[in-house]
């Protein structure tokens, strides 16, 4: 394994595989250049590379201009490649024209040798010359793109994807008599499922997800995938790659949901992303049955079907042309969507495949079905996935899945209602699948203590409590072990039965608790009766009387979501359960009644989804701010995965700020010399949190500006704060500084955080202010501890109290720690359970304190609170631009001595 540890300063020689130069906007930084150097070495050694350089390092456009310049310099040798290799295979032709090869010792004829030998050369120059044309043509389409050329394409479609959408309409239909009452109901019905082998379905079922213009599809260019965790990430990236000198010369779509790239308003008010989907794809269906009655195909009577007006190809082409010629974000693509009257989700689809660089969402490339949905294709392609520190959570979050009891008996209550409705028009295959699911939902139900076709509200579970199973013991308590849950995935993802029962319950039952029902209309009450006679059932045990009007008078939240099915839900559990028995396990947690308890699919192996990533890609970067401690990381996502320790490589890097510009302490113990020790027995004593009253108080007497305090939850914050209002230790904090609390709702954080820097401004603009500035109260791993900057006067101190650690309690966690000790290496002494806790808590802490620095002119000190930081194997998984600089102080005096002179002397420098 490589690895490059860069803390000092000093240009880097030009390595093997390197480059000299990069196009950069300004002169990069030492570490920058070493950064680059490190990154261009890697893709092009096809490594899985460690990446991690502090935030305010220029990580973004070190991690751009480094994969770009890469990305040219490989477009460029295979450039010449194909070149030497045409022209070697010319000649070669031309020498085998004029000269007869030698007698063969071979029992064929020379002339048999000679034909196989020129026809083997001849295909090889034909390939050459139609890929050096095709490179052409995409160049030259790029160029006049980019040079704003109208561009004239031929519209037409190619009779292959009529034929495919009739076979589709077909398919959608029965042979059996139907009332006419019934017709209009033909897009909710399951197309015929006649046979388990995928590849016999497939032209059967075709999502509109998969249909486009044949004109539009194109191969992949190499290209770069880039992935974070939010879109305003994604955003700040794509602005960086606006400001780079490749911003004139890359073809860029960022991806997204329909939910964020949608730009018609009736679908957007939809608000749940499930019924936003839902909308779109009844749209895409709706529009090729209009293009075959617009050809004559007749159609029964019925409504008449909205088609979206944003989603015409000659629109999509054009735009995605557009969105290929300039680098645009999410904001930028839906106004230009707006205005060109064109669908953003669409066209950045197409635009895949010429890209060079796609921006997209952690969920899109690291989940499979996501990854094929969306058309990326990762074969010999380069990812990087940055502010990747939780990418093992990230991981085990997006595979995990989890049902309430409320969830299946209402999905069990839709799906029963749905085949009865419907039976005389499904085909007997569909019938058993669906009699399968129910036959699931049932045993999971059972699971939890409960009977379906009950209020699950009134089902009382007799035995409370969590127990942990594994997935084959779960199967067969559930007494479901005899279904094969792999026939019932593809049935899932062939019949699109979810999306079906989606649009049912939409359509008929309204909230799924009061129906919308036209009182003068028989034949809709016709239609709902089946729907009306089980939400009666749901009320009673035996079937009595009829739903109360309390209960048809839910909150509009409540209502939107039940609106809509939770058969998505299901399906993903599902999903889940096709796990490796040893991979993951089922909580079953039953907690008061049936609709509270729930079942949950935990993931303990990340490794087993992250292996087809490591395994397709030409390299992989994981990259961010602070990546230590890398040790579990490479065990448990890296070297589970089958990757060998020589394609791994790890860069990191210093900060660009001096080193005189932080100051982290440890205290050891307070200003009374209470020794600072907050473990569970510990904290919760009046002593501790006096003390620590007391440390807060003597910090915002000497720093100036904001104060940011972490505390490890947001019960302990709740218990301290308290306490401090008792004993008044929370006026005499708020003499010095205003208080502020990290609020409940996360739609509140802006607000906070507004005004949390309105105060420290006002503060500094009136010196006759008694005020020095602001205190906030934050909690580690919530709304403010991760993507907020608390740079310059707004984070002058960050402090924090205790050590993190997770709850060691919980079920989830011990079974976690104890897979890794099945299945992992012990090192060091430590079983790596044990360190599972110890790097939880430390990547918490060090996300939380790097949110100070944010440029090389910003200073600031960071105060860690507990006797525990001063072991050495804690102080080891710090960062290493805060672990040099580190001072441990076992009594409080000198601690405060040396804050008191750092905050006079960055005062006297700026006078």
């Amino acid at each position: 394994m490589k690895r490059w540890l860069l803390v000092t300063t000093g240009r880097i020689a030009r390595m093997e595989n390197g480059r000299a130069q990069f196009p950069f906007p300004y002169q990069p930084y030492d570490i920058q250049e070493q950064f680059m150097q490190a990154l261009y070495s890697a893709l092009d050694q096809g490594k899985v590379g460690i990446f991690e350089s502090p935030t305010g390092t220029g990580k973004s456009l070190s991690l751009i201009c480094g994969a770009l310049s890469w990305l040219s310099d490989h477009e460029e040798r295979r450039r010449q490649e194909a070149a030497a290799l045409l022209q070697e295979g010319e000649a070669a032709l031309s020498t085998c024209t004029s000269q007869p090869s030698a007698s063969s010792s071979s029992s064929e004829p020379d002339w048999i040798t000679d034909f196989v030998q020129k026809k083997a050369e001849r295909d090889l120059v034909s390939k050459l010359k139609e890929e050096e044309l095709k490179r052409k043509k995409r160049e030259e389409r790029l160029e006049m793109i980019r040079n704003n050329v109208q561009l004239k394409y031929a519209m037409k479609r190619k009779s292959s994807e009529d034929d495919e959408a009739l076979k589709l309409l077909q398919l959608s239909k029965e042979e059996q008599p139907e009332t006419r009452g019934d017709q209009e109901d033909e897009e909710l019905i399951v197309a015929e499922y006649e046979s388990d082998d995928e590849s016999k379905t497939r032209s059967r079922f075709c999502a509109a997800e998969e249909d486009t213009d044949d004109d539009l599809v194109e191969e992949h260019v190499t290209k770069i995938y880039y992935c974070s965790r939010t879109h305003s990430q994604l955003a700040q990236f794509v602005h960086e790659v606006q400001k780079s000198p490749f911003s004139k010369d890359i073809s860029v779509v960022t991806l997204g949901s329909r939910q964020n790239l949608c730009v018609n308003e009736e679908v957007r008010r939809l608000g749940s992303i499930q019924r936003i989907n839902d909308r779109c794809m009844e749209m895409q269906k709706n529009k090729h049955e209009k293009h075959h009655d617009e050809e004559g195909v007749k159609r029964k009577r019925g409504p008449a079907k909205t088609v979206c007006p944003f989603n015409k190809a000659s629109a999509l082409q054009q735009m995605r042309d557009d969105l290929l010629g300039t680098v645009q974000d999410i904001e930028q693509l839906l106004k230009l969507g707006r205005e060109t009257h064109s669908c953003p989700y669409y066209a950045t689809r197409l635009a895949i495949p010429p890209a060079q660089l796609v921006v997209l969402p952690y969920q899109m490339l690291l989940h499979e079905a996501t990854r094929r949905a969306a058309g990326v294709q990762l074969k010999g392609q380069v990812v990087i996935i940055d502010e990747a520190h939780n990418l093992s959570d990230t991981l085990s979050c997006i595979h995990s899945a989890e049902l309430t009891g409320a969830q299946l008996c209402r999905t069990h209550s839709q799906l029963s209602q749905y085949a009865d409705r419907y039976k005389s028009r499904l085909k007997a295959k569909n019938l058993m699948y669906i009699k399968q699911i129910l036959f699931v939902i049932e045993g999971l139900v059972r699971v939890l203590g409960g009977k379906v076709g009950q209020n699950p509200q009134s089902q009382t579970t007799t035995q409370t409590g969590t127990e942990m199973l594994t997935i084959n013991n779960f199967l067969f308590k559930a007494q479901i072990d005899n279904i094969n849950l792999f026939k019932l995935q593809r049935y899932f993802e062939k019949s699109m039965i979810s999306r079906k029962l989606g649009g049912f319950v939409e359509k008929y039952a309204g909230s799924g608790v009061s129906l919308h029902v036209q009182s003068g209309s028989n034949k809709e009450n016709r239609r709902t009766e089946g729907l009306n006679r089980y939400l009666q059932t749901l009320q009673s045990n035996q079937g009595a009387a009829t739903v109360s009007p309390a209960d048809q008078q839910g909150s509009s939240e409540a209502e939107k979501v039940l609106s809509a099915s939770p058969m998505m839900q299901v399906e993903g559990f599902f999903m889940a359960l096709t796990n490796s028995n040893t991979d993951g396990r089922v909580v079953v947690l039953r907690q008061g009644t049936l609709s509270e308890s729930s079942v949950k699919f935990l993931l303990l192996n990340p490794a087993v989804h992250f292996a087809q990533v490591l395994k397709e890609c030409r390299a992989v970067i994981i990259a961010g701010g602070t990546m230590q401690p890398v040790s579990d990381f490479k065990q448990e996502l890296l070297f589970s995965a089958g990757v060998g320790e020589e394609r791994i490589t790890e860069f990191s890097c210093g900060h660009v700020i001096p080193p005189e510009n932080i100051l982290p302490l440890v205290l050891c113990s307070g200003p009374s010399g209470q020794e600072l020790d907050f473990t569970f027995q510990n904290r919760d004593s009046p002593r501790m949190m006096d003390e620590t009253g007391r440390i807060l108080s003597n910090i915002c007497n000497v720093v100036p500006g904001g104060v940011v305090c972490f505390f490890p939850s947001y019960e302990y914050s709740r218990r301290i704060i308290s306490h401090w209002e008792a004993s008044g230790a929370l006026t005499r904090l708020a003499n010095k500084k205003k208080i502020f609390q990290e609020p409940k709702k996360a739609n509140q954080v802006e607000q906070v955080l507004s005004e949390f820097s309105r105060c420290i401004q006002r503060c500094a603009a009136d010196s006759s202010s008694t005020l020095t500035g602001a205190l906030l109260f934050s909690v580690v791993g919530g709304k403010m501890s991760e993507g907020i900057n608390f740079s310059d006067d707004l984070g002058r101190c960050v402090v924090m109290v205790g050590m993190p650690y997770p709850n060691i309690k919980s079920p989830e966690l011990q079974e976690k720690m104890s897979y890794l000790d099945k299945h992992l290496p012990h090192a060091g002494g430590r079983s790596p359970g044990q360190a599972l806790i110890e790097n939880l808590c430390m990547k918490a802490v060090n996300q939380s304190i790097g949110r100070a620095i944010r440029h090389r002119g910003d200073y600031s000190s960071m105060v860690l609170c507990d006797r525990r930081y001063a072991r050495p194997a804690t102080l080891s998984k710090l960062p290493t631009w805060i672990k040099d600089r580190t001072s441990t102080h076992a009594s409080f005096g000198p601690a405060f001595a040396a804050l008191r002179k750092f905050f006079l002397e960055k005062k006297q420098k700026q006078l």
